[in-house]
């Protein structure tokens, strides 16, 4: 039975999220972006672990500036803002992993298997049920904050349609067949973001992100532009949240950029 889209309760909201350490918490019924509406909240100064949600999102965006909607009463789509310390490093990959193994933490706790497909899609039986665009904000070559905008189909009607999208997609509902609550699933992704937060850059983390690769040790291809780009068996992770590929009898490390992947069958990517 498909269940029924219910409106965000802001209060609810407040209340299902309190035991956790956000810095502030934005509520919308209606937003363009939420990663727009972060952004401009910590060039104002929001604190670290600030979030902001939204019930529907008019112009939300994936990589690639690929439009990502949220309807009303139907989806999750969150940004938190972090605070790292002072830095010219970029840490959008290892980020793109946190927010994606935070969406999977949480369709665990309903009872789900998911696997991260490289590097920012969550999928629920090789199909997409969420995505993560990671956005920094720089002044002078230093990292002044990072947003993690996560958007997770849960129930039925967030969905978009096959013809619509690049990957086949699905929702949290579809594969649990329920339809879960969104403070739920909400509570449980920030709760899965607040515990590895501390641990993102370690090794530790590195390792629980590879064991949910999707097609590790498979044979895949990198997509730039519709055209293939790299092809070889995906082995890993760097570190850095790099992925390792080996092809023709070499290790290649292949950064978080404009590529797709996908496995070497007929699926789409």
């Amino acid at each position: 039975m498909e269940h029924r889209a219910v409106a965000f309760d802001g209060a609810a909201i407040e209340a299902a999220l309190s035991e956790f350490p956000l810095g502030g918490l934005r509520v919308f019924r209606r937003l363009g972006s939420t990663n727009d509406e972060a952004l401009i909240w910590a060039a104002a100064g929001a604190a670290d672990m600030s979030l902001v949600i939204a019930d529907e999102q008019t112009a939300g965006r994936g990589r690639a500036g690929r439009a990502w909607l949220t309807p009303p009463g139907t989806a999750l789509a969150l940004s938190m803002i972090l605070r790292e310390e002072a830095g010219s490093e970029d840490p959008s990959g290892r980020l793109a992993g946190l927010g994606a193994m935070a969406v999977a933490e949480a369709c665990d706790s309903l009872g789900l298997q998911a696997s991260i497909k490289w590097p920012n899609d969550v999928l629920l039986k090789d199909r997409k049920v969420a995505g993560v665009l990671v956005e920094a904000q720089w002044s002078g070559g230093q990292l002044e904050a990072s947003v993690i905008g996560v958007g997770v189909n849960v129930l039925r009607g967030s969905a978009p349609t096959d013809a619509t999208v690049r990957y086949p997609a699905t929702s949290i509902e579809e594969s649990l067949d329920r339809g879960p609550s969104r403070i739920e699933v909400l509570r449980a992704t920030v709760s899965a973001m607040t515990a590895w937060r501390p641990r993102v850059n370690t090794q530790g983390f590195v390792r629980a992100w590879e064991r949910r690769l999707a097609f590790r040790g498979q044979e895949v291809r990198l997509i730039h532009d519709g055209r293939a780009a790299i092809a070889g068996r995906l082995d890993g992770l760097e570190q850095d949240g790099s992925l390792r590929l080996l092809a023709r009898g070499e290790v290649i490390r292949v950064h978080m950029g404009e590529l797709q992947l996908q496995p070497t069958d007929d699926r789409m990517g």
